[in-house]
């Protein structure tokens, strides 16, 4: 990260809106993403011991609901819960339910008929999840981490998504997976399968 975009980072500073619904007290956006990255990292090891890894609803809506309040809990107060207003990206608010619930129904069946091999079913079942957009905040970071789970549940290789760059924070690698997923939008998969593992 360069010296220029820490600086602004550290002097972004969080509008009123978004200090109400945080739990602890913060006010930068780098403190921000700290916090959130501290948080994440605990999800996660919970996410991969080897009793969560073998629940009977990993592929299911409700551990998706899971995962995003243990991978936010401690910072957002609506951890968990879907949107509650309409974004420029993602479903109507009152068919979020249905979409999630459907990725999932969807990967359940991906990996029962063995669809696709396993890498790709869960880069695709990221795919619909970000599509989605079910939360007010970290839908990919979600999506990035339910694919990884998916993928470690079953023993497969693990997905890097751009040599596990940053990509909450703007950069090349950002604007690469954005891009990508772009193109799984028009049906070209190729791209983000290709950046998952890269």
């Amino acid at each position: 990260m360069s010296d220029i975009f820490q600086a602004k980072e550290h002097e972004t500073f969080l509008t009123e809106e978004e200090r109400l619904e945080l739990i602890p007290s913060l006010s930068t956006r780098a403190e921000l993403n700290e916090a959130e990255r501290a948080n994440i990292l605990q999800a996660r090891i919970w996410a991969m011991r080897p009793r969560t890894l073998k629940r009977d609803d990993l592929v299911t809506d409700i551990f998706g609901r899971e995962l995003h309040r243990r991978m936010f809990d401690r910072i957002w107060q609506w951890a968990g819960v879907y949107r509650k207003t309409e974004r420029n990206l993602g479903w109507e608010v009152h068919r979020l339910a249905e979409g999630v619930h459907n990725a999932f129904a969807d990967a359940r069946v991906w990996l029962q008929c063995e669809t696709y091999p396993l890498q790709e079913a869960a880069v695709r079942l990221h795919h619909q999840l970000v599509r989605v957009h079910p939360w007010p905040n970290g839908n990919g970071r979600h999506a990035r981490l339910m694919a990884d789970i998916l993928v470690q549940s079953r023993g497969g290789a693990d997905l890097t998504w751009g040599a596990g760059a940053a990509l909450e924070s703007p950069g090349r690698a950002r604007m690469a997976y954005i891009e990508s997923i772009r193109k799984a939008d028009a049906g070209d998969f190729a791209p983000l399968l290709a950046f998952a593992r890269s």
